[in-house]
């Protein structure tokens, strides 16, 4: 009995002592709470959006998640960034199924492809609204768009390329992606820009994939399939960078001119080295904020217009400082 007396009384200590810790840790625990509600560095996120881009590691992108996550902290949001590391639609809109399987608050995706739209409806369908950045599905049930218009960019970048040539030009463009509705579009508005022009004849479309390198071979194969070529307009942040190298391994630099899209720093550098002419400049800062701040009041079911779409201007050298200015924003 005594044995018994002993155990009972070991187990009654071993419970009481596991009674205060659980006590003890709980007051703790409201304490940090307490601690972190007071706190002004600490804001608890009201909201979680994802932003799905092209490819995670572009530089263009880089500055929309920028402008996203600034929007995600005034607005007490988290934004979380997840995508393709290249160019790949199948891993875009299985991020995409993901991101609607997970029950985020809402969904930020360029639109690349007709077969997104079937991913957007049924995000919608579940309640996740969805907006596009950059290139828009305006076939989709997409509540809103934030981006350039990308058929009159083009329509712009034909229109410069036309003047600064004299209206004398046998033109190779390297675009990003044939799958993608706005490199398509950016090609299409080129394409009408100049058609009214006889001495402007476009003499070859190729895509990199988005891709430096591959943007590169296919200015190369250009130059050896074309070798009248004398000027090239790239559609893709990485396209102008590609099609440089391959002029300058070809000697061909100070005699082709050489239009390139966005304003990444490797194409900044290019071009006050003398290497790329002029450039087509977005907003992707702007993008990424407007899309974020229309998001939070969609969510708060807030009417919002439906496109809002960002500017797009020619930069040229002499820009330079002014432009490399408004990029750090």
């Amino acid at each position: 009995m005594k044995l018994y007396r002993g155990l009972y009384a070991a187990l009654a200590g071993l419970l009481a002592v596991s009674f205060a810790l659980t006590v003890y840790f709980m007051i703790r625990g409201v304490q940090s709470d307490a601690g972190l509600a007071k706190s002004s560095e600490y804001v608890r996120p009201h909201y979680h959006f994802v932003l799905i881009p092209e490819e995670m590691d572009n530089p263009y992108w880089r500055s929309v998640q920028k402008g996203a996550d600034a929007a995600a902290k005034k607005y007490g949001a988290v934004v979380e960034y997840r995508g393709p590391v290249q160019s790949n639609l199948s891993e875009h809109i299985k991020v995409m199924r993901e991101s609607v399987a997970a029950k985020v608050d809402g969904i930020l995706t360029q639109g690349l492809d007709e077969r997104e739209v079937a991913v957007i409806n049924d995000a919608i369908q579940h309640g996740i609204p969805v907006v596009t950045v950059d290139t828009d599905l305006p076939g989709s049930r997409r509540l809103a768009y934030v981006g350039t218009d990308n058929y009159a960019a083009g329509l712009k970048a034909g229109r410069y390329l036309a003047k600064a040539t004299g209206g004398l030009a046998k033109v190779g463009i390297v675009t990003g992606s044939f799958e993608s509705t706005g490199q398509r579009l950016r090609v299409k508005g080129f394409r009408d820009a100049v058609a009214e022009i006889p001495g402007i004849e476009v003499v070859a479309v190729e895509s990199s994939q988005i891709s430096r390198v591959q943007a590169a071979e296919k200015a190369y194969k250009i130059f050896r399939e074309h070798p009248e070529v004398n000027a090239f307009f790239g559609t893709s942040a990485l396209d102008g960078i590609g099609i440089s190298a391959a002029a300058q391994s070809l000697g061909q630099s100070k005699t082709v001119f050489l239009l390139a899209f966005d304003a990444v720093e490797d194409t900044l550098t290019l071009m006050k080295d003398g290497k790329i002419d002029a450039t087509i400049v977005q907003k992707p800062y702007e993008m990424g904020y407007e899309s974020v701040r229309l998001m939070v009041e969609i969510v708060n079911g807030k009417p919002v217009t439906e496109r809002h779409v960002t500017p797009v201007n020619i930069v040229l050298p002499a820009d330079l400082p002014l432009s490399r200015k408004a990029e750090r924003r």
